[in-house]
């Protein structure tokens, strides 16, 4: 993709940021970097403290405990005393409701918040940035009669506005329709790649993370359970948690015997667990591929009743039917590519994809 190179700067630095309201921790010891030009997702279910990070980061909540430092500069640090205000930070701000001023022109809001130079300086940086995002035949139009891709791209043009070093953006997607969302989420990836920012972006939504993100901050319960690229956290996830969050999994309990798990989809080896350990075997659900016909299932080991099929466009999901060993039976998921709809009631051969199923110790979920 087009763009500034990133160099080694690292452009933010949090280091042992906590914070609370009153009873509930938001940050819990929060460690977090984000090099020169990097683009980093935050992602986590609601109310993990997403947000409330990166309004500290953005100055807008002061810290409790811990360091900031924004391009080499502390702009925050607990022990210190220093809390330096949100307009001194140099810190681009999108929000999730664009927070445009509807008696401002597209022009007017692109330049508020420029205070250098005179007016006519000011509109050409505001000008300069409503071309960065492709909006400039719409200088004289009030948001009102924008789209909302429209006033999204506004509201990047206003943070680009000033030359940022650090671009946050929380939920900047979510108000959007589907196709709108795609499509504008696919422009502000090379808008920022193209800028050259460090950017920051807050989302719930694990497929937009690993559209946009070089890297991945996975938050839970006010802390960061894993860092690393999208693929890295998708194929290599550190817990159960993780996991869940970037797909749909089968969940299965087993205990761990001679070093493997017994499943009702074959033996699995048991990674790090030890002997007699009660396990949960998570199995994505594209990892669960279907054979055909009747006689497959004898051939690979393993035969599921088809419960039910549905087409969702670029894949099918089939609900299955398996024997649990215990004379019960379990219900899977497999998603399978294309047009793959089994009739119900139909016997399937199941194969198992070991690449796309994760052994982590039993844990209570939440």
């Amino acid at each position: 993709m087009p763009g500034k190179a990133p160099d080694r700067r690292q452009a933010l630095v949090v280091e042992g940021v906590s914070h609370r309201f009153d009873d509930r921790v938001a940050a819990d010891g929060v460690d977090l970097e984000i090099g020169a030009g990097e683009i980093v997702c935050l992602v986590g279910p609601s109310g993990c403290g997403k947000t409330t990070l990166l309004r500290l980061i953005a100055g807008l909540e002061d810290i409790q405990a811990g360091r900031i430092d924004i391009d080499g500069e502390t702009v925050a640090d607990a022990a210190a005393g220093v809390q330096v205000a949100p307009d001194r930070r140099g810190v681009g701000l999108v929000f999730q409701d664009h927070a445009l001023f509807p008696h401002l022109t597209v022009l007017g809001n692109a330049a508020f918040g420029l205070s250098d130079g005179n007016a006519a300086a000011r509109q050409t940086r505001a000008r300069r940035a409503l071309a960065q995002v492709g909006m400039t035949e719409s200088v004289e139009l009030y948001p009102h009669t924008l789209s909302g891709g429209q006033q999204q791209r506004v509201a990047l043009a206003r943070a680009l506005a000033p030359g940022p070093r650090l671009m946050l953006l929380d939920e900047p997607f979510s108000d959007l329709d589907t196709r709108l969302r795609e499509r504008v989420r696919d422009d502000t990836l090379h808008i920022l790649k193209n800028n050259g920012a460090a950017t920051l972006i807050v989302t719930h939504d694990a497929e937009e993370a690993m559209f946009l993100a070089d890297r991945i901050a996975v938050m839970r319960r006010g802390r960061i359970v894993q860092t690393g690229s999208p693929t890295e956290i998708y194929c290599r996830p550190a817990s159960a948690f993780v996991a869940e969050f970037f797909s749909y999994v089968n969940r299965i309990r087993g205990t761990v015997a001679n070093g493997r798990v017994k499943t009702p989809l074959g033996e699995l080896p048991a990674g790090g667990a030890g002997e007699g350990e009660e396990v949960e075997v998570l199995i994505r659900t594209e990892a669960i591929q279907l054979t055909s016909p009747r006689e497959e299932a004898s051939i690979h080991g393993c035969a599921a009743r088809v419960i039910a099929a549905r087409l969702l466009g670029r894949s099918s999901i089939i609900h299955l039917s398996v024997a649990d060993g215990h004379g019960g039976d379990m219900h899977l998921h497999s998603r399978m590519p294309g047009l793959v709809l089994p009739a119900e009631g139909d016997i399937v051969g199941v194969m198992l994809d070991p690449r796309q199923t994760f052994v982590f110790p039993a844990e209570n979920k939440g």
